[in-house]
């Protein structure tokens, strides 16, 4: 088994992210980031295709060829003729054989790989072709703004504004990720500033904590900083500098 760092599983799909909407670009690479956190390793296997290429996969099945279909879609009534679609494969522990098999559990954590990735895709805001009632393309991923083909042959594009939206769901994604032993670490550090606040409360905070509860307050994790111990404004301080009430520091 080969243990490949995030940039070399990177490196994988560079040649077919190039020309994809800079925005749509940049979220598959954040799905790459996200599912190798996670311990799923893929690749991007199709990104922007020209009409002949579509033409070229809408034959196959057709006409006398005996392979599968694999698409439904003629040249520019894709998604992918316009640069907001991309198909992935799970890439496997060799680092080299890629498998489209959605039941698969590369990384042994009792979850199927394939369903690990479409979490964490539509979290980022992606369409999954795998929700599609009457041609499932289970592994195609797109963003489109609720723009049609139509629209998009006609030169139809997504506004700035959609854009920005895009970009601002996935630092929320971001601002909003902590691990489980993260969380309950927070958790017990909190109760425990209950129980020294309960246990020897001060009439007033100390000059010294002043800022770090002021900073405590702004990032929502207290209420009110009076009345209490000395050992509470002392952890708060500690937590304080340790950059726990930076913004993105608390879930």
């Amino acid at each position: 088994m080969v243990q490949l760092t995030l940039e070399q599983i990177q490196k994988k799909s560079l040649n077919r992210l190039v020309g994809l909407n800079p925005v749509f670009k940049i979220v598959m690479e954040k799905l790459i980031e996200r599912c190798y956190a996670r311990g799923v390793w893929i690749v991007i296997t199709q990104g922007l295709r020209t009409y002949a290429e579509q033409d070229a996969l809408y034959a196959q099945g057709r006409n006398g060829d005996k392979r599968p279909k694999v698409t439904k879609a003629r040249g520019g009534y894709s998604n992918h003729n316009f640069g907001f679609a991309a198909d992935f494969a799970l890439l496997l522990r060799d680092g080299r054989t890629v498998s489209w098999d959605t039941l698969k559990d590369d990384d042994k954590d009792s979850l199927p790989d394939w369903s690990e990735v479409v979490e964490e895709a539509k979290k980022l805001g992606l369409e999954w072709g795998g929700d599609w009632r009457s041609f499932k393309d289970m592994p195609h991923l797109q963003m489109i703004f609720g723009i049609t083909t139509a629209q998009f042959r006609e030169g139809k594009r997504p506004t700035q504004t959609q854009l920005n939206a895009a970009l601002a769901k996935i630092n929320k994604t971001e601002d909003e990720k902590m691990t489980a032993e993260e969380k309950a670490a927070f958790k017990a550090l909190q109760d425990r500033v209950i129980a020294l606040e309960t246990a020897n409360k001060l009439t007033k905070v100390p000059a010294w904590a002043k800022q770090a509860c002021i900073n405590a307050k702004a990032a929502g994790v207290l209420d009110t900083a009076n009345d209490g111990s000395y050992d509470f404004y002392r952890l708060v301080t500690l937590l304080d500098r340790a950059g726990v009430f930076k913004k993105g520091g608390v879930a």
